[in-house]
């Protein structure tokens, strides 16, 4: 089984449909009629994001600086 991860979106409201994106992956945007539906769509994007289906996706990552 797949372990369960806890991740971050930006979400918004725009005429009657939510909008949002992973912060990991902010290219890839996705929408639902309700916050659910928004959260199941970010769900499949992330799966499909990350099981290498899709070429060249671009991330955000962290970098430390002194």
């Amino acid at each position: 089984m797949a372990e369960k991860a806890n991740l971050k979106y930006v979400y918004w409201q725009d005429e009657g449909m939510w909008l949002g994106y992973l912060q990991e992956f902010p290219d890839y945007w996705t929408q639902g009629e309700t916050r659910e539906k928004l959260e199941e769509n970010l769900r499949d994007i992330y799966r499909e994001l990350t099981s290498g289906a899709i070429p060249h996706v671009r991330r955000v990552g962290e970098l430390e600086v002194a």
